[in-house]
């Protein structure tokens, strides 16, 4: 791979990225829109589905929302390597918050009941924070991220069963909320990705991918690095918050578009 990179002058390396880490991304946005079209499905009432206690959804949400943390944690892990500056960390963590507020926003205008206060846009904007300061502990991070995922099972206090303060996670029941990814346990994934990737860094950087995943579409013909599924997932991968933010609305826009022009007349 080195050496297609001195040969090719339009193959460029992305500073910060490594294929596998984005195509794995861009696995879980596809398995969760796949979710969020079979929710909305129930939403509308066009399956039946109890996506609140049925295993198989419930199931199907803690895998997605942990391979997304283990790919932040990863991501930045890839970021204190690379030696991103405090001021890149601030303007993308800036576009999570704003995201986030526009979800709780959109969420309160379709389940006012229910809406969103701390949903998993909200959790990464402080767990990246939080990762970001620990990222020197090294390999540490394995038995606080043990820590993390435990203590929710071993402490709960009706203090953390408010809107305000149940972001922590200790709770003694689980909030009426539509999405709800609160520090603990969650924070210890992001941990357990940051970790493992900097281990991975350290000492098999290869297994993460390439760098040089970004190559201009003039050259994609002669260019044998993946299929076309592959380089769809991993430019899926880079642009994971937009897809986040437009795949609901599009879902929920084309579903409304479609039972209106299906309704019977009259």
């Amino acid at each position: 791979m080195t050496a297609e990179k001195h040969r090719r002058p339009h193959v460029h390396a992305s500073a910060g990225r490594y294929d596998r880490v984005d195509a794995l991304r861009g696995a879980a946005l596809v398995w969760m829109a796949l979710f969020h079209f079979c929710f909305d499905l129930a939403n509308f009432r066009l399956i039946e589905a109890n996506f609140y206690q049925d295993p198989f959804w419930t199931w199907q949400r803690t895998a997605i929302l942990s391979t997304f943390l283990l790919c932040a944690g990863a991501g930045q892990a890839i970021a204190t390597h690379r030696g991103q500056t405090w001021r890149r960390f601030w303007l993308r963590w800036a576009q999570i918050v704003g995201c986030a507020l526009l979800v709780s926003l959109g969420s309160w205008w379709m389940f006012p009941l229910s809406y969103i206060s701390f949903g998993v846009l909200h959790g990464m904007a402080v767990m990246l924070i939080i990762a970001r300061l620990s990222a020197p502990l090294g390999r540490w991070l394995w038995p606080l991220g043990v820590v993390a995922i435990l203590l929710p099972q071993l402490v709960q206090h009706p203090l953390f069963d408010t809107r305000w303060t149940n972001w922590v996670g200790l709770v003694t029941r689980k909030p009426i909320t539509e999405d709800f990814v609160p520090i603990l346990p969650w924070l210890g994934v992001m941990w357990w990705g940051l970790a493992g990737t900097q281990w991975l860094l350290a000492r098999q950087p290869t297994l993460l991918g390439s760098p040089a995943s970004q190559i201009t579409p003039s050259s994609q013909r002669g260019d044998n690095t993946g299929s076309v599924v592959w380089r769809g997932l991993t430019t899926l991968g880079q642009w994971s918050l937009t897809f986040y933010m437009v795949h609901q609305p599009v879902f929920i826009g084309g579903l409304t578009a479609w039972l209106y022009l299906t309704r019977p007349q009259g």
